[in-house]
């Protein structure tokens, strides 16, 4: 079977930092674009962060560029989503996804709240 299974997400003041990571199991890694996803009640889930299979190539859209740093480990089947200077509006629940780089096919973690109030 396949899972992502997510971890890191909390309460975090306004300005503070919070780390996310989503360990996959059940696919070859390195053949997945990996990505983060949010998403607010009542609003459509949201690109937060996506990044290469090899890890070259990043993309973050403007609400989040600077401050949010997606990572992965092949080794290990993670992906790691570094969250900095964070605000308010921030707040969501974060998903995982992996998405295959050859097959119409997608996966998605079972999210975790991340809540910045202070």
């Amino acid at each position: 079977q396949v899972q992502l299974v997510e971890s890191g997400g909390g309460l975090v003041q306004p300005g503070g930092s919070l780390r996310l990571s989503c360990a996959a199991s059940g696919i070859i890694f390195s053949n997945y674009i990996m990505a983060w996803y949010r998403q607010v009640p009542g609003k459509q889930r949201e690109l937060v962060a996506s990044i290469a299979t090899g890890g070259r190539s990043t993309y973050y859209p403007d609400s989040v560029k600077g401050r949010f740093t997606i990572s992965r480990d092949n080794a290990k089947n993670t992906v790691y989503l570094q969250m900095n200077s964070l605000k308010v509006e921030d707040t969501a629940v974060y998903y995982c996804n992996a998405k295959s780089d050859y097959y119409a096919l997608a996966y998605w973690g079972q999210g975790t709240q991340v809540t910045v109030s202070s």
